[in-house]
């Protein structure tokens, strides 16, 4: 999944806004992208245009944390 953010400031305050696309869209997410950046070019006050992407799939959990008390990594070489 692909979730594009962005601000847009009405001259009172700044408003996030978000949109969502499928893990299979992100051709759409990019051009959608570059069309919110087509209007802050244009002049309209639209502004921390950026993309992130979350893999359901993946094997670990997401940040940084210890590991688990039976996690037992050893290096193969001195």
């Amino acid at each position: 999944m692909f979730m594009v953010y962005w601000t847009v400031a009405d001259g009172n305050a700044d408003h996030a806004q978000a949109r969502c696309f499928p893990s299979d869209e992100m051709g759409a997410a990019l051009k959608f992208m570059e069309t919110l950046r087509g209007r802050q070019r244009d002049g309209d006050d639209i502004g921390f245009i950026t993309m992130c992407s979350e893999n359901p799939h993946s094997v670990g959990h997401p940040g940084v944390a210890d590991p688990s008390p039976d996690y037992n990594w050893k290096k193969r070489r001195p």
